[in-house]
């Protein structure tokens, strides 16, 4: 049975001389895969140029709940993102969010909630003029709603330490290692009130974002089953400084 979604690309991989694979989050399906020919012909209902990272598509596919790897029949642009392709400091973000999401989301179910997030997020980075090095970091914050381990700022006074391991901030240092110390603390505080319209105003040292980026991955590892290198990373460190 046929069905259409719209989807966000999170990569491609080849397969085969014949086929590739697509990792998407989908609105309909969640994160999901889906095997697609190479071929680029003029008849060809699917132009592998628009598997981009966070790239927004519409699908018509064939799904199935006991298969691990769907077929997509026909794949066309949603929403164009000019930008993150043109820019070469957004196509930078875009693949490291792009990777992030990939690892970090693994549930096969509908989450239209996480879906609208997304696709409003990446609207938002592709049409931003102002300033967004720290647009990463407000988006890796929010994504932690989604997936049930948002940190709890109701304990925040000054001169208070943030326990990773528990999610929340602390008057006094936790006995285990995982916790910011209170410059990364205050820091992190106002990271968690920042949104898209602020998040210029926190003015960060490229080693001090490169600093909160190593901090959140801690933050993610412990709280998720699994969560691996992210490979971009040393790009993005690099665009940033």
């Amino acid at each position: 049975m046929l069905h259409k979604t719209r989807a966000i690309v999170l990569r491609r991989l080849n397969y085969n001389d014949t086929y590739s694979i697509v990792r998407v989050f989908t609105e309909e399906f969640g994160a999901a895969s889906y095997l697609t020919y190479k071929s680029t012909g003029k008849k060809s209902k699917i132009a592998t140029s628009c598997f981009h990272p966070l790239a927004i598509l519409d699908l018509e596919v064939e799904h199935q709940n006991a298969r691990d790897i769907q077929r997509l029949k026909e794949a066309k642009v949603h929403l164009p993102v000019v930008f993150l392709l043109n820019n070469p400091i957004k196509s930078a973000v875009s693949l490291f969010l792009a990777e992030w999401i990939g690892k970090a989301v693994k549930g096969e179910q509908a989450d239209k909630l996480l879906f609208d997030y997304l696709l409003q997020s990446i609207q938002i980075l592709d049409l931003s003029e102002k300033e967004y090095a720290n647009f990463h970091l407000v988006f890796l914050i929010r994504l932690t709603q989604f997936l049930g381990f948002y940190p709890d700022a109701t304990g925040y006074v000054s001169e208070t330490y943030f326990d990773l391991l528990n999610g929340l901030f602390v008057p006094v240092k936790p006995t285990h290692v995982h916790f910011l110390d209170l410059e990364e603390s205050a820091l992190f505080f106002q990271l968690l009130n920042l949104n898209y319209d602020t998040m210029a105003g926190l003015q960060l040292s490229g080693n001090r974002r490169k600093s909160l980026i190593i901090r959140l991955t801690e933050y993610y590892r412990l709280h998720l089953v699994v969560f691996p290198d992210i490979k971009s990373l040393d790009v993005l460190h690099e665009v940033f400084g």
